[in-house]
């Protein structure tokens, strides 16, 4: 049966944001870890003990079948009859559970090692990335040095417009005034940056850039070689689309499922090698090392530079 949110019929707008923040804490603790603390919320808003009182037993007025409180522990804990007063996203409580944002709470003995990323991402040092988020804040033209993997360590005029994360690292999308292009520029491989104190022109902006506006449609399968697609299909939440395809004189089958992304052009690449997406023609590369396929290869016609499209080129 599926639980439904309380939040459906409660109306929370007419509480202060500050304490429906403290609410939605108390809320995800009990629905995540089956337990809070008046403490827990102590150490996470730096609040009151009279405060974190009042919340709680605000909670309790407004969900008073939701928790329980032990007098021996002082631990208030999820009941059988829960249901959440909040939607939740996991997205950020993974995150927050790798990054052990968790671990000074009652709970967290308990989730000493039930969420960890497998490799950290490596930042930049602060002292770039502070120049170089207020040069795009502020639409500013930058002076740095910047080694690349074909020319070295070289001084470059940039004018940067968008961070990124691609999954592996951080980039920045930014005009080069060297090659006269929007180009992606790796954060850790900047050695110095400084502002420059000059006019950007029109063709310099984030506006001209034409491959990061062009939202192109990416349409994903499960590869074909694969003795059991499904498992892959709902990894991804495929849906099964109806009807039959033709795509360079071969039929697929009727009611095979697929995911459909909106991606931008200068990022097709990197989601090619992130997702592990199988873009040869006819489908040569190993379905355990690419377990998904690009479905369409008609949607990537227009594309010129397939260099990161895993299998492009066979």
């Amino acid at each position: 049966m599926t639980q439904v949110s309380a939040s459906q019929t409660l109306d929370l707008t007419a509480y202060p944001h500050a304490q429906r923040e403290r609410l939605r804490f108390i809320d995800c603790c009990l629905h995540y870890f089956g337990q809070v603390a008046r403490a827990d919320l102590l150490h996470t808003f730096k609040t009151g003990l009279a405060s974190g009182t009042r919340d709680l037993a605000l909670y309790r007025e407004l969900a008073p079948s939701n928790l329980t409180l032990r007098h021996d522990t002082k631990l208030y804990y999820r009941t059988a009859a829960f249901a959440p007063l909040f939607d939740h996203d996991p997205q950020l409580l993974l995150d927050q559970l790798s990054k052990h944002a968790w671990q000074d709470l009652t709970m967290g003995p308990s989730l000493n090692g039930i969420c960890v990323a497998a490799v950290p991402i490596t930042m930049p040092a602060e002292r770039l990335l502070a120049p170089l988020l207020l040069a795009i804040s502020q639409r500013q033209a930058i002076s740095c040095d910047y080694v690349s993997l074909s020319s070295g360590q070289q001084s470059r005029e940039l004018v940067p417009h968008t961070l990124v994360n691609n999954g592996r690292r951080w980039h920045v999308r930014a005009f080069d005034r060297r090659s006269q292009s929007f180009r992606d520029f790796v954060l850790t491989r900047f050695t110095r940056i400084q502002p420059l104190d000059q006019a950007v022109t029109e063709c310099e902006q984030q506006a001209q850039d034409t491959s990061w506006h062009h939202i192109l449609p990416l349409t994903l399968m499960a590869h074909p070689k694969l003795p059991y697609p499904q498992a892959i299909e709902l990894d991804y939440g495929m849906e099964v689309e109806s009807g039959m395809e033709v795509e360079s004189g071969m039929e697929r089958e009727k009611g095979t499922a697929r995911l459909t992304l909106a991606v931008r052009e200068a990022l097709l690449g990197y989601v090619m090698q992130q997702w592990l997406v199988d873009c040869s023609p006819n489908y040569q590369l190993n379905p355990a090392q690419y377990p998904l396929a690009l479905a369409d290869h008609r949607q990537l016609e227009a594309i010129t530079n397939k260099a990161l499209f895993p299998g492009a080129s066979l």
